[in-house]
């Protein structure tokens, strides 16, 4: 199994929109991540929601590991990551997708007649080169066999 990397923090700022962020990755690319359902739910937030200048103060943790407001207001990169992909439509995984392709009995030439998308993308999505849109993992599930309760 091959070893999973971390996401890293280079840098962060303040995004145009109300609790945005604009996210430099230390493993190369940016995303702006939307964090105003945590900011609104969580009371680890709450102070963030009534004070703009402390919501303003965000920076890289140690390591780039996290975002820190406070010593006591943070949030992790794994979890800026994951709302980064979910946000960007990301939703199935390289491994996901390969196991669904070998469970249908799949080639590359197959799965691409299937989904009506190019080999070439199949490839990608395949070995992970390439974000899964929301639309093709949909539709993977949409032809994956459905077993009937007994």
């Amino acid at each position: 199994m091959p070893k999973k990397i971390l996401p890293r923090i280079a840098s962060v700022s303040v995004g145009e929109n109300p609790f945005t962020l604009r996210i430099a990755w230390a493993q190369g690319g940016w995303d702006v991540v939307d964090i105003s359902y945590q900011i609104n739910v969580f009371r680890l937030y709450e102070p963030l929601r009534h004070q703009p200048e402390l919501f303003q103060s965000v920076r890289v943790g140690d390591q780039g590991t996290d975002i820190v407001w406070t010593d006591d207001i943070d949030m992790a990169a794994d979890t800026l990551w994951r709302l980064a992909r979910e946000q960007s439509g990301f939703t199935m995984t390289a491994e996901a997708f390969r196991q669904w392709r070998k469970q249908q009995s799949y080639t590359l030439d197959d799965a691409a007649a299937a989904l009506g998308i190019s080999r070439r993308m199949i490839a990608y999505y395949d070995h992970g080169d390439r974000p899964i849109p929301r639309v093709v993992a949909l539709a993977t599930q949409a032809l994956a066999p459905h077993t009937s309760p007994s």
